[in-house]
């Protein structure tokens, strides 16, 4: 006899986007409910809009008619536990008087992204539906302008971190509980997002290094929806929102090589990033069993070895496995302290994180002894590079000296290094670093420093 499985429902916070629809699926409606779902919340969802766009821009809009808007937030309303809602794409003034009028009507947190023209350029508001966001900025928890955006709304062009505080503090003053004056459109190397606040709280500021990349489309829908997903879930909004710039920072990087346009953000690159630990821990675990297994004395230095294996989505030494306490060796061979885990490791892995902004291919890398066998038994691999650590800065802050010692590397190989070594300083231990794109890469330059090691007499 069959039998029926026991049903086990997940209970997620509800969020609402009230948007346009993209076709090309990276921003609008498409992003949001992406967004929604990465950050653990439902989404649920009233489309403005309909438009044939692509990456290369967009080629038509048709609105939906306010009715039926009407008719959509209302359906969402009866039946949905609603925490939190974001409005994107408007187009009309009839279309944002309908949704200032309908989200005036909920006590819950509303982010108003007031999106005015896409990133290829192309105009998603009409001219003389501007005047009508004051309304709907009125009842917003937060709104989220690009320096574009922000100066039509407030005649303020932000184009530095005082006159982005001035567009902030003016879209306070038209009533928004606090407003984030977003810094991507600003030329520099690096963002600053301003966010103010209503009332006496000090303004706060945001800066990030840029993303070299085009390839930002939707990064604004993706940004007020991760932010409205986190306030669904009870976070305070300066958590939100730092949580939610984060998230977006990473997204860009790792965004969707898709179309022949600037392509979009990777509205699921944080779930992929955890999916991917565990695979990853398996091979950094498969390296030091074949460590174990060729006796690799004569590749430990004073310090252990350790092998170090980052995510594709790595940006955080949280996001790399290594051997909790190196591998060192003993009479009989090697053998690592304690198991493999993610965080275990701190130089190598800010080595690793560092070498990754040159060559993001790259997810493996293991410290070894350096004297003069092992500099010449590194002569069997390509593209080895020496590097002075007597030159090398103070440390000012947490990684910068392995992203000094990385850079130098990049500088000095004609192509991606698979080997980096130094001869020490005063206090450092003279150190070789391998690196890899993929774990077998990685145990196969082990095996061949070690059996040129092994060719010339070295011992253990």
């Amino acid at each position: 006899m069959g039998t029926q499985r026991r049903a086990a429902p997940v209970r997620k916070p509800v969020v609402l986007s009230i948007a346009g629809s993209d076709s090309g699926g990276g921003a609008g409606i498409q992003a949001d409910l992406k967004t929604m779902e990465a950050q653990g919340t439902f989404g649920t969802s009233v489309v403005t809009s309909v438009t044939a766009q692509n990456t290369l821009g967009v080629e038509s809009t048709h609105p939906v008619p306010v009715s039926e808007i009407e008719a959509q937030i209302d359906a969402v309303r009866s039946d949905f536990d609603v925490r939190a809602a974001k409005t994107g794409m408007l187009g009309t003034r009839e279309v944002l008087e309908a949704v200032t009028e309908r989200t005036a009507e909920m006590s819950i947190p509303l982010v108003v992204d007031p999106v005015m023209v896409a990133a290829s350029g192309d105009r998603l508001l009409e001219s003389e539906a501007e005047a009508a966001y004051e309304d709907l900025i009125a009842e917003a928890t937060l709104v989220t302008p690009n320096a574009d955006e922000a100066g039509v709304l407030t005649d303020i062009e932000p184009e530095g971190e005082d006159t982005a505080r001035e567009a902030g503090e003016r879209l306070v003053e038209l009533g928004a509980d606090a407003a984030l004056v977003k810094g991507g459109h600003v030329p520099g190397d690096r963002i600053r997002d301003v966010l103010a606040f209503a009332g006496d709280k000090e303004t706060m500021i945001f800066e990030h290094p840029r993303v070299g990349t085009d390839a930002t489309h939707g990064s604004g829908c993706t940004l007020s929806s991760a932010i409205a997903a986190r306030l669904a879930r009870g976070e305070e909004l300066e958590e939100a929102v730092r949580t939610g710039m984060a998230f977006l920072e990473r997204a860009v990087r790792y965004h969707h090589d898709v179309g022949t346009g600037p392509g979009p953000v990777h509205h699921l690159v944080e779930i992929r990033e955890r999916a991917s630990r565990h695979p990853t821990a398996e091979a950094v675990e498969e390296v030091v069993d074949s460590l174990i297994e060729m006796d690799a004395r004569p590749l430990v230095p004073e310090v252990g070895l350790n092998v170090v294996g980052a995510t594709p989505y790595a940006e955080a030494t949280v996001e790399t496995a290594a051997v909790e306490g190196r591998i060192t060796r003993t009479r009989s061979g090697v053998r690592p302290n304690r198991g493999v885990r993610f965080g275990a490791s701190s130089h190598v892995a800010r080595f690793l994180l560092s070498a990754r902004e040159h060559d993001s291919t790259l997810r493996f890398a293991a410290n070894l002894r350096f004297d003069d066998d092992v500099e010449s038994a590194l002569s069997a691999l390509e593209s080895v590079v020496e590097i002075d650590r007597s030159k090398e800065p103070a440390p000012d802050e947490e990684g910068s000296t392995m992203g000094w010692a990385a850079g130098r590397a990049f500088e000095r190989a004609e192509k991606t290094p698979s080997a980096v070594f130094d001869r020490g300083d005063v206090g450092k231990e003279a150190m070789t670093r391998l690196l890899a794109s993929d774990s077998e890469t990685l145990r196969n330059r082990l095996e061949t420093v070690l059996g040129e090691l092994h060719k010339g007499g070295a011992d253990s």
